[in-house]
């Protein structure tokens, strides 16, 4: 009869068909599918239909490329998914990982650091761009090949900006020159261009091969054509100096650009040459983020409004009304994170040391965390935790909802990039000063110290299951330094753990 069961499901004092009990199932979740595998067999080969445990792993967020055959069993799949997360949490607030510091340019100063999805691009004063690609364990730092030639003699313009997503790098010099390298082709450029003068401001697309570039009064936009060349695809005249440059994510069609100049942020489009977002007048933007249908920017005023202390304004890019006023505080706010932040939710850094959480649905902050001595540089967040670095070089991570610091990290240099995702953090101290005393061609010693030329962090946090597929970390070690350290924290500097 239990076969006959299979077909026909007992369902109270009627039988119904397997397909239709499994239509009744699958508005149950995980504790009410539990608790029906107890009633009897037929429910129990019911209640684990593979069918059912698949949707709830999709809906949960997990394994959302896979497909219904990958795994013969859903109910384990999505446990050990839930098994990993909450190991990844307790490491993650625990500083239970690998840390490695990403060094190459000796004697170098590091000008500009950006990452995409743990693959970190950096840029140094001697005109050389690296990657390093931090989710193998051993990877190399390929250099990107220099628009210069061999025969170029004299030392090589600094690079000004480097930006990467997950197809293209691109590096903007001193002498206006930008190059734009494929990941996926070689160390060669595919592009290159020129500005007459200096470059003030470097953007590419999050996804897609556009890039953006601000020099003197003008904006231009180069994207591959239909046939894969190369070109400028729109110019656009301003008015002021561009100090914040964003391409607008995920735009069908031409791209949009959203650009900061002291009190003015416009929307360049192409039907729309020179769209003013805002303007104030003598109330210059201090920061700005782009997500794919708004823009927040942080506005600075001027003591003689005292009714109006310094925001953060929200503008919708489709209608071009501003949504929200945020935040009023003393100081400026200098950093902010829309794109990167859970829905409805953008996190804040501010001169006057705080970091803050806004909720884009209310005007006054969430939290709001005494971070930074010297005042916030970066800011992140995600559902739980806020990472945020300062200008005085030190990096904190914070768990939100209970407002507390769990742990922080110290390097000599104003942290000026900070990227993570559910496993690995990436954080960059950048110096200020890129000709430290004592490193002049003058000078008898052309290596700058290694206190002047900061430093690349990269975190990993869910060590065990890198360690079984790997060599130990320790070959990570370039044995250049003759200590290890490791104060109270349980992240392996590679020569830790011999």
């Amino acid at each position: 009869s239990f076969q006959n069961e299979i077909n026909e499901v007992p369902f109270f004092d009627i039988q119904l068909p397997y397909e239709l009990a499994l239509k009744i199932f699958q508005y149950l979740g995980k504790t009410e599918l539990g608790r029906c595998a107890q009633v009897s067999r037929t429910w129990k080969v019911l209640a684990e239909d593979e069918v059912l445990w698949y949707r709830l792993c999709q809906q949960e967020g997990y394994l959302l490329d896979a497909s219904i055959s990958d795994h013969s069993c859903w109910k384990l799949a999505l446990k050990n998914c839930r098994a990993r997360e909450r190991t990844l949490k307790t490491n993650w607030k625990n500083r239970i990982g690998a840390v490695s510091q990403l060094q190459y340019e000796l004697g170098k100063i590091l000008c500009d650091v950006h990452s995409c999805d743990g693959v970190v691009i950096a840029g140094y004063t001697s005109g050389e761009v690296r990657l390093w690609d931090t989710r193998t364990w051993d990877y190399t730092a390929p250099i990107l090949e220099p628009m210069h030639g061999p025969g170029d003699a004299g030392p090589q313009p600094h690079v000004s900006f480097v930006r990467i997503n997950s197809s293209l790098a691109v590096a903007a010099y001193e002498d206006g020159m930008v190059s734009v390298w494929s990941l996926m082709f070689g160390r060669e450029p595919i592009h290159r261009y020129q500005h007459n003068q200096r470059i003030q401001a470097l953007a590419l697309g999050s996804e897609g091969a556009t890039v953006a570039t601000a020099s003197g009064f003008e904006v231009k936009v180069e994207s591959p054509n239909d046939r894969g060349f190369w070109q400028t695809t729109q110019t656009f005249e301003i008015q002021k100096l561009v100090n914040f440059l964003n391409l607008v994510p995920d735009v069908t069609g031409s791209p949009v650009t959203v650009a900061a100049a002291e009190d003015i942020v416009y929307l360049l489009k192409a039907e729309d040459p020179g769209k003013v977002l805002h303007s104030v007048y003598g109330q210059p933007v201090t920061c700005l983020d782009v997500s794919a249908h708004e823009a927040a920017f942080g506005v600075k005023t001027f003591g003689w409004l005292l009714n109006e202390p310094n925001q953060i304004l929200l503008y919708n890019l489709e209608t071009s009304q501003c949504l929200k006023k945020m935040g009023n505080s003393m100081g400026d706010f200098t950093c902010v994170n829309l794109q990167n932040s859970p829905p409805n939710m953008l996190v804040t850094g501010n001169k006057d040391r705080r970091v803050r959480v806004f909720d884009l649905r209310k005007s006054e902050s969430l939290c709001s965390f005494y971070a930074h001595q010297l005042g916030v540089s970066a800011v992140q967040m995600d559902d739980w935790k806020i990472v945020s670095g300062g200008e005085e070089g030190l990096v904190c991570v914070w768990d939100q909802r209970m407002g507390t610091k769990l742990w922080e990290m110290h390097a000599r240099h104003p942290v000026r990039h900070v990227w993570f995702n559910s496993h690995s953090l990436i954080t960059a101290n950048i110096p200020d000063d890129k000709t430290p005393r004592g490193a002049s061609i003058t000078d008898d010693d052309l290596t700058a110290h290694r206190k002047h030329r900061g430093i690349i962090y990269a975190y990993e946090f869910s060590v065990d299951q890198l360690a079984v597929e790997s060599i130990l970390p320790i070959c990570r070690s370039s044995y250049d330094e003759v200590t290890g350290y490791n104060y109270n924290i349980g992240l392996a500097v590679p020569y830790d753990n011999i």
